[in-house]
């Protein structure tokens, strides 16, 4: 535009003015479902014959129609304004007509922007409702009634937050669309009904996790079978927020898809409402909240996942990366091996001195690195043999399988006994450290009342306060975290008698435990406890392993009673050979001093170095094909 520096009283300047004519003048209106709801005056078409008869009546010709229907006033993300802008960006509009000025926006900061830049390109902005021309000049009334307008929508959105919640809080369905495998009723828009296509898929996808498959893997088996992904199958029904979304590849499952709907409660049954939030009316991004601030109604509609096998399927995604290693298949204990000592996860490594021996070792055990991930670096990696584990577990589920079916009030008095005893150590613990902790939560609310006190007073700096209200927020925080964790775990705690049943009603679905799957394992086993070996270094020895199955915790099936004599000997055979290891022993540290054994492994190191390096080329090219292939559940006996 051209340079004028000539200017009358009015805010328009005279060259602009004379420009105007020649530039055509656009009518804009904009209408919120708000609006409609308050005043069917304001509809469009409304606005649109207004506008029509005030450009034509005093001279606004050519004139064009720019439009926004159902967007609200608080967003200039509009596409009728920015079409409309643009033009103005280009230099092809002189004036700017609305019915008022609520119809420009109700972001009366942004709309004082408008009107400045409005000014500056020399294009007329006329609300005809409200009287105001720029070629006359703004009254100074004209920012109390932006700012009127934008209190408008702020009470609009007080009202709708309220009536949001009164919804939520009576049960009722607060999402727009029902998640994917369930769809709204015909009859009653307020109940789910479950979709029978789509809730095979969700089964699926849990059973695929219960075998021991990680998000990634699932999404490139759905993706195989050409399974359409929720969005692409909502669209295609009519239902859903992307009805109008153009998909490249229908079948594109992703990693976050199958990760959320893992973690759906919706799927047991239950309403939940409130898991996200906006902090300002302004914004329109949504903010997920804690869990803690859910609101959750239980079995309003049937369940499509069972409460066992979600839980089941929780523990089992519990921040451990579910994956094959470098060079095979998933270890079937991965994700269940803890540590007695650090309480850290065991890892898996396979290959031993060139041989395929999968070992579980503590994640803990290293040097340097494992502090810096951890903070914790354990003192012993607590080695054990992955097949002496499945062997274990193997025989502890077929000898309580055994002892469950063959006296079932036997092992249900036995389950009582054993629950009350572990609940004597550990729940005892837990409802002791809540109440602490309830304790140390009130008393930061006191605390915090007390230094704003003290801050409203005078008393405590600005400075100081703002410190201590963070650091005191920070420890209720994770309080409240902890506290909601003790009290799951208080809860989940049920009688001995209903926690024998739901084992005898598992086990009962099982008639072999000969081979164990990935699946079995995760449905009887809850964790593995692995203490360090009684003596490191040597290829027999003892172990202290604790198995904690689901429901009964640790639980051991009543032995038959040896032989005393058998025990004897077997007890003096243990003896003899403690006693050969203790010298073979004693000879390996003289050895080390005198450096003979020093020696030995020098000239023995590059005949060991090429026997290993061939063994473990060997086993890595057997890795790829395991690799490679679908992931299949592992017997106990192929664990070697």
């Amino acid at each position: 535009m051209p340079d004028v520096s000539v200017e009358n009283n009015y805010g328009c300047r005279k060259e602009d003015k004379m420009n105007n004519k020649k530039k055509i003048t656009a009518l804009y209106e904009r209408l919120s479902r708000e609006d409609l709801l308050r005043d069917e005056s304001t509809s469009i078409e409304h606005q649109r014959a207004i506008l029509e008869e005030y450009a034509e009546r005093n001279g606004f010709t050519p004139y064009k129609h720019w439009s926004d229907d159902g967007i609200s006033g608080s967003t200039f993300e509009r596409e009728g304004w920015n079409a409309m802008i643009a033009e103005i960006e280009a230099g092809n509009i002189g004036t700017v007509i609305l019915k008022d000025m609520s119809r420009l926006g109700r972001d009366y900061i942004r709309v004082g922007l408008y009107m400045e830049a409005f000014e500056e390109k020399g294009v007329r902005l006329i609300a005809v409702g409200d009287g105001v021309d720029s070629i006359n000049g703004y009254d100074d009334f004209l920012p109390f009634r932006n700012i009127i307008n934008e209190m408008y929508v702020k009470d609009c959105s007080k009202k709708i937050k309220a009536a949001f919640r009164a919804r939520g809080m009576a049960g009722k369905h607060t999402s727009s669309y029902a998640p994917y495998g369930y769809v709204k009723s015909a009859e009653d828009k307020n109940q789910w009904i479950v979709d029978p296509e789509a809730a095979a898929i969700v089964r699926r996808v849990f059973q695929m996790t219960m075998e021991g498959m990680g998000p990634y893997q699932i999404c490139c088996a759905l993706k195989a079978d050409k399974v359409p992904m929720p969005g692409y199958y909502h669209a295609q029904k009519g239902m859903g927020l992307h009805q109008g979304h153009v998909f490249p590849d229908p079948y594109n499952w992703t990693s976050n898809t199958v990760d959320n709907m893992l973690k759906k409660k919706e799927y047991l049954g239950h309403t939940v409402n409130f898991k996200s939030k906006k902090n300002s009316y302004k914004e329109k991004k949504n903010h997920y909240v804690p869990e803690s601030e859910w609101v959750i109604f239980e079995n309003t509609h049937e369940a499509i996942i069972d409460q066992e096998t979600f839980d089941n399927v929780q523990r089992i995604r519990g921040g451990v990366k579910r994956r094959p290693d470098g060079w095979g298949y998933i270890h079937p204990l991965t994700g269940l091996m803890f540590c007695a000592d650090c309480g850290g996860k065991l890892y898996v490594h396979r290959i031993n001195n060139g041989k395929d021996i999968p070992k579980y070792v503590c994640g803990n055990y290293a040097k340097g690195s494992a502090q810096i991930r951890s903070g914790i670096v354990c003192e012993s990696g607590h080695r054990i043999n992955a097949a002496t584990v499945m062997e274990l577990v193997r025989d502890t589920l077929k000898a309580i399988a055994e002892y469950a079916k063959t006296d079932k009030e036997a092992f249900e008095k036995a389950v009582m006994e054993s629950l009350s005893s572990q609940q004597t150590e550990e729940v005892k613990n837990q409802k002791k450290r809540l109440g602490i902790c309830s304790k140390r939560f009130a008393d930061l609310e006191i605390l915090i009342k007390k230094i704003y006190e003290d801050n409203a007073l005078g008393k405590l700096t600005d400075k100081r306060y703002v410190a201590l209200s963070a650091e005191y927020e920070n420890e209720q925080t994770a309080l409240e975290k902890e506290m909601i964790e003790l009290q799951t775990s208080v809860t989940k705690f049920e009688s001995g008698s209903g926690r024998a049943a739901r084992f005898i009603d598992l086990v009962n679905r099982y008639t072999d435990f000969t081979e164990l799957t990935i699946p079995m394992l995760n449905e009887f086993v809850e964790k593995i406890i692995v203490h360090e070996r009684d003596r490191k270094g040597s290829i027999e020895t003892t172990q202290k392993v604790e198995i904690h199955l689901n429901f009964i915790g640790e639980f051991k099936a009543p032995q038959p009673e040896i032989d005393p004599a058998v025990l004897a000997e077997q007890e003096e055979a243990w003896r003899k050979r403690e006693a050969t290891k203790d010298r073979l022993h004693q000879n390996y540290l003289k050895r080390k001093a005198n450096g003979k054994q020093k020696e030995w492994e020098k000239s023995y190191e590059e005949k060991r170095r090429a026997r290993y390096a061939e063994k473990k080329a060997a086993l890595f090219a057997e890795g790829a094909v395991l690799g490679s292939a679908s992931l299949v559940s592992l017997p106990v006996n192929s664990v070697q």
